[in-house]
């Protein structure tokens, strides 16, 4: 197949007394996310979509958090080595869209930083990387600040 499309979706609650990183990008406040790794939502949802890009399965799978391998691991690594086994069943990504759902805090002032990491852990230019985000507006656990989701999608191409 010339083209492999993968989804992926990730939620963890915020907690006090953790740090919260999100795309790759540590953002100060009272809160992080709970997670066996550095919890960052936004790149577990991206090697999400990457694995299932591939029919690889899941995060859990590759990484599961009995291990402790993993434990407060950043998740960039994740995706690193996810991208090694893209490339090796010969493909690469076209481009990938992402976005965040929280109520707080607000993300705007990080949103390029999280493009351009993610662009580079992807081995795209900056416009094949994608990142947004969006409130919650009140509603559900995301609307009442107790978590923070997030959803990627991955166009994969055959390389050359």
């Amino acid at each position: 197949m010339p083209f492999r499309i993968g989804h992926g979706f990730d939620i963890h609650p915020l907690v006090p007394g953790r740090r919260l990183v999100l795309g790759g990008v540590e953002i100060p406040g009272a809160r992080g996310l709970a997670g066996h790794s550095d919890a960052d939502a936004v790149l577990h949802a991206l090697t999400d979509a990457l694995l299932g890009a591939i029919g690889a399965g899941d995060i859990g799978r590759h990484y599961p958090d009995s291990d402790a391998r993993y434990k407060d691991r950043g998740s960039a690594d994740f995706v690193r080595e996810t991208m090694v086994t893209v490339r090796a069943r010969g493909y690469r990504v076209a481009n990938a869209d992402l976005t965040i759902l929280a109520e707080e805090p607000r993300l705007a002032p990080y949103l390029d930083r999280m493009r351009a990491n993610v662009a580079e852990l992807l081995g795209v230019e900056v416009d094949a990387a994608n990142v947004k985000a969006t409130r919650g507006e009140g509603l559900g656990a995301i609307g009442r600040a107790e978590g923070i989701a997030a959803q990627a999608i991955v166009l994969l191409e055959r390389a050359p």
